[in-house]
């Protein structure tokens, strides 16, 4: 019982103490915890020279702050939104100057006939009346100042939050675009063989369920382990031996330490896909798909070479970059997830079509 009681106090605390974090970042209450901490510095600052007593000080002080509360909201609410954001540099400056020539006096006046019993208060607020009125300018223009950053820092996190959303919409669709391509072909040659009553058709079967299973269940993180995009590149090459003619080479050699690193999903499977597409399913005796990943520790280098048909399809446009829609896919995706991180160099020759990538594994 007490350890429920214990529980529940706890739960009461922690939300309390939410709502209380909520509540004070509100722009009410640390504008005033803002006030409070310059009139405190205004008060201890007037009170250690020694002209006042501290009660003197406290009361001087507080008509300060008011009458610098009253000139900065004006500031804030009417005249840098009404002119200086509309590019009203002069008539906000002049504007911001009257201000202060209006409020400096009223506040002199009034400390003029509240201290008038404090010996040299009067002759002071006489002979210092451009200091106050610069101070009143002062403070106004510092709220000005900290209003533009302030307006700056919003400003920029809106533009980095909007960016961040954009970057992941656009991956999440170029992501959707590989999956359905890869998964649309596996089902076309699973059809192929069924109708054929091959033996090979059950193991594709276990093959195309792990795969599945990985892009389903774990290529929704943003990073996934090395060693699993690695096993699912393998099953890729497995599934694609199991459905080739006999005498073509498919290979894949894994060289170095494969430990934690993280690397995005589905990053290399569309050099794959793209060599069989064009290679080995072209119209080649011995075709081949040769590749090989080396891993070190925060980097991996990626080789594949692959035959290709001496007859192959014209591209209409020169500029357009070889491979299709798979390999502007990818290289889209290495420009957002890895910027200035990779190197990409795809050679074609009429008899070969070779790809070498260079990834840096940031962000792991």
């Amino acid at each position: 019982m007490s350890t429920m009681t214990r529980d529940s106090t706890s739960e009461e605390l922690g939300g309390f103490l939410d709502r209380l974090g909520q509540t004070l970042t509100k722009r009410p209450f640390y504008h005033a915890g803002g006030w409070l901490a310059f009139f405190v510095v205004l008060v201890t600052a007037q009170w250690r020279t020694g002209e006042f007593n501290f009660g003197l000080s406290l009361a001087n002080e507080f008509i300060n702050i008011s009458f610098y509360i009253f000139v900065v909201y004006i500031n804030l609410l009417y005249l840098f939104p009404t002119y200086l954001k509309k590019d009203q540099y002069w008539r906000y400056l002049l504007l911001l100057i009257a201000v202060s020539f209006v409020f400096t006096p009223l506040k002199l006046v009034l400390k003029y006939f509240l201290f008038a019993g404090v010996e040299g208060m009067q002759e002071d607020l006489l002979s210092n009346i451009n200091a106050y009125f610069f101070s009143t300018f002062m403070v106004a223009g510092l709220s000005t100042v900290g209003k533009i950053m302030v307006d700056w820092i919003v400003e920029n996190r809106k533009k980095v939050t909007a960016a961040n959303e954009s970057m992941q919409s656009e991956l999440r669709f170029l992501k959707s675009q590989i999956n359905p391509h890869f998964l649309f072909n596996t089902l076309n040659s699973l059809y192929a063989l069924t109708l054929k009553k091959d033996d090979k058709a059950p193991d594709i079967v276990i093959k195309l369920s792990e795969m599945m299973r990985y892009m389903l269940y774990e290529c929704n993180e943003p990073r996934v382990p090395l060693r699993k995009e690695i096993n699912y590149l393998k099953n890729y090459l497995d599934l694609e031996r199991l459905r080739q003619r006999e005498g073509i080479d498919i290979q894949l050699q894994v060289t170095g330490n494969v430990a934690d690193q993280m690397v995005a999903p589905l990053m290399l499977i569309p050099f794959l896909e793209n060599s069989f597409k064009h290679g080995v399913n072209a119209n080649i005796k011995d075709g081949f798909v040769r590749a090989s990943l080396h891993v070190e520790h925060r980097k991996i280098h990626f080789e594949l070479e692959n035959s290709k048909g001496s007859i192959m399809p014209r591209q209409p446009d020169a500029a357009r970059p070889s491979g299709g829609i798979g390999l502007v896919n990818v290289r889209r995706r290495l420009q957002l997830l890895y910027p200035d991180a990779y190197t990409l160099d795809i050679k074609e020759t009429p008899s070969t079509y070779a790809v070498h990538l260079d990834l840096e594994l940031v962000g792991n």
